[in-house]
C-alpha cells in the first residue's frame, strides 16, 4: 500500500474518531509461535501509534524476534466502525514514565485527587517503560456504509451481476 493511500484512509473522519479512542487490539506472534491479540492503551501522534508497556512484558521478546504487528480499533455499536492497521513495532526503552502513557490514560474519568494518586502509584511502580511505536504500512477502514470487508464487497458484486443477468 502506498503512503498516500494510507494517509487518505487515516485522514477520514471516522478513522480520526477511532484513532482518538483509548484501546487498540495488538496482534503479534508470541515466542511459542502462536498468535496473540491483546487490548492495550495507545495514543496516535499524527503519524504513529504509540503504546507503552513494562520493560519485563513477555510481548517484548516476541516483538524483538518478529516485529510484524496488526492493530484494530473499533466501536461497540451497529453498524460497527473498524480501523485495521498493519506495521512493524519499533521498541524504545525509556527511563521513567513516557508522556504518551500518561496521555493515553488521561481520558479515564478520575477526580483530580484520583489522578494524583494514580500518577504517584505509577511512578513508584515503574523505573522505566518500553514505547512500542508502529508506523502504519497498511490501513483499511470498514464502516459498513461506504466501506466493507473484502469478502462482503465480493459478495455484493456477485449479487449485482446476478441481478443484471436475471
Amino acid at each position: 500500500m502506498q503512503l498516500n493511500e494510507i494517509t487518505e484512509v487515516l485522514n477520514r473522519p471516522i478513522s480520526q474518531e477511532l484513532l482518538a479512542r483509548d484501546l487498540t487490539r495488538l496482534a503479534y506472534i508470541a515466542e511459542d509461535g502462536t498468535p496473540r491479540a491483546i487490548p492495550i492503551g495507545f495514543t496516535w501522534n499524527g503519524s504513529e501509534i504509540v503504546m507503552c508497556t513494562p520493560k519485563n512484558a513477555p510481548k517484548l521478546t516476541a516483538l524483538r524476534r518478529n516485529p510484524a504487528v496488526a492493530l484494530t480499533m473499533d466501536t461497540e455499536v451497529h453498524p460497527p466502525r473498524i480501523l485495521l492497521l498493519r506495521g512493524r513495532a519499533e521498541l524504545d526503552v525509556v527511563e521513567g514514565i513516557p508522556d504518551e502513557f500518561l496521555q493515553m490514560n488521561g481520558t479515564y474519568t478520575m477526580t483530580p485527587e484520583q489522578r494524583v494518586e494514580w500518577e504517584t502509584e505509577i511512578r513508584s511502580l515503574y523505573d522505566g517503560m518500553v514505547r512500542i511505536v508502529v508506523t502504519p504500512t497498511w490501513a483499511k477502514l470498514i464502516d459498513f456504509e461506504t466501506t466493507l470487508p473484502i469478502a462482503v464487497e465480493e459478495l455484493a458484486r456477485q449479487r449485482e451481476e446476478r441481478r443484471r443477468t436475471e
